[in-house]
């Protein structure tokens, strides 16, 4: 427990005021995420970064998370030609390796490209759309995570998904988004985020809590497929990347396509 208290207070030193100042200080720190995801993904397939397969699939992932509006208006019909020619180069790639880099494998780069770079890139986005907003999808995270965990170990009976994630219980699940719908109606009542009705407001608040518990399950779904605990050993007391992001990954890029950022 001190362990892991140690390494979130250092960790929120050097990661709040990097979101705070935004720009390219927010860029860099979300490539730099981003990357070490990507090396822990592909670890547990067994893929190694410095592979051909891991080297095409970092040259994919830096081209998808380039912003577009900022740095690089134009890029957008590249992006999706990079996707393809990564994708055709793997196909020919599991020929030269003689099937030990298989079909599955190369779907899983992509995937995984997708997967962490649709997330992260979506983190400086947001960020850039306004303090405020990027401030919203943190707490909205934050405060499930902790009503999940109090309410679970209060009042916590029944099993949420036992087969994926043992210690979570449908109360907790309920509790993290009664305390993400406080955290709405504070936003709301104290003017932080106006625009529309206070109902839709909170009904978005819902939805995103919910998809940010369910990104925290889909990623326990893959460390048990692949029979890891953690995604990595970056940050003591807490895994890897993957570990602490899994629940922004899926929080954040509806921010953006949800009603929500004006």
């Amino acid at each position: 427990m001190k362990t892991r208290t140690i390494t979130a207070i250092i960790a929120l030193l050097l990661f709040i005021p990097l979101v705070v100042i935004g720009s390219w200080p927010m860029l860099i720190l979300v490539y730099l995420l981003a990357y070490t995801a990507l090396y822990e993904i592909l670890k547990m397939n067994r893929i190694h970064i410095l592979s051909i397969p891991g080297m095409l699939s970092m040259v994919a992932l830096f081209i998808v998370m380039v912003p577009r509006e900022n740095y690089a208006p134009n890029i957008s019909a590249f992006q999706g030609d990079m996707i393809i020619v990564m994708a055709l180069v793997m196909l020919s790639f599991t020929v030269v390796s003689k099937n030990r880099f298989s079909f599955v494998d190369m779907g899983f780069c992509v995937l995984a490209v997708a997967y962490v770079g649709i997330g992260f890139m979506y983190f400086y986005e947001t960020r850039e759309a306004g303090l405020i907003y990027i401030l919203y999808g943190l707490l909205i995270v934050w405060v499930t995570d902790t009503g999940a965990y109090l309410f679970g170990r209060a009042i916590g009976r029944r099993k949420l998904w036992p087969q994926i994630s043992p210690n979570k219980t449908v109360e907790g699940f309920l509790g993290g988004i009664l305390c993400s719908l406080l955290l709405a109606v504070l936003f709301w009542t104290t003017g932080w985020i106006q625009g529309g009705s206070v109902f839709l407001f909170v009904i978005l608040t819902m939805i995103l809590s919910m998809f940010g518990q369910l990104g925290d399950l889909v990623e326990s779904a893959l460390k048990r497929h692949f029979d890891v605990k953690d995604s990595g050993r970056l940050l003591p007391g807490h895994g890897g990347v993957l570990d602490r992001f899994d629940s922004f990954i899926f929080v954040l890029p509806l921010m953006n396509i949800l009603p929500l950022i004006n």
